[in-house]
């Protein structure tokens, strides 16, 4: 007669559920670049380390590394909507799990449009996987898309 297989993790971790490809989804869809931070040409990573309770709720949030011009305050807001799926420990242990992230904050780049009418134009493009460029509208001007690029 054989025996099951035992697990071998003692505890195991949380899951964001879709993998690192939906967090950076999400990250990249409710991440909003601070206006102060725009006026003010400021780029760069923030590294944020948070705790993911029992439950799957990030409870607690803190930047390791500033930039400032509001984009600390904006990467600890978007790291505490984040929501993972823990699986049942047999155990019933109450554990609490520390993990870190990296947001990167990088302004759009200016390129040269063929000009409409007699005027030249300047706009924003941007090329990611995480936010589509926005169609272009002549009528109104519309804020331009911002990348922003999470890493592990």
């Amino acid at each position: 007669m054989k025996k099951g297989s035992k697990d071998n993790s003692f505890i195991k971790k949380p899951s964001y559920p879709g993998g690192m490809t939906a967090m950076k989804a999400f990250i990249g869809k409710h991440l909003k670049y601070p206006k102060e931070a725009l006026k003010n040409k400021i780029e760069g990573t923030i590294h944020v380390n948070y705790i993911v309770n029992h439950k799957g709720k990030v409870i607690d949030a803190k930047n390791i590394s500033h930039l400032g011009h509001g984009c600390d305050e904006e990467a600890i807001r978007v790291v505490k909507l984040l929501a993972f799926l823990v699986p049942d420990n047999p155990r019933r242990m109450k554990i609490q799990f520390n993990q870190k992230i990296r947001i990167h904050f990088n302004l759009p780049k200016k390129t040269i449009e063929t000009p409409v009418k007699a005027k030249s134009e300047f706009s924003y493009s941007t090329v990611s996987a995480l936010n589509r460029p926005q169609k272009k509208d002549t009528k109104q001007n519309k804020k331009p898309p911002y990348t922003y690029t999470i890493s592990w």
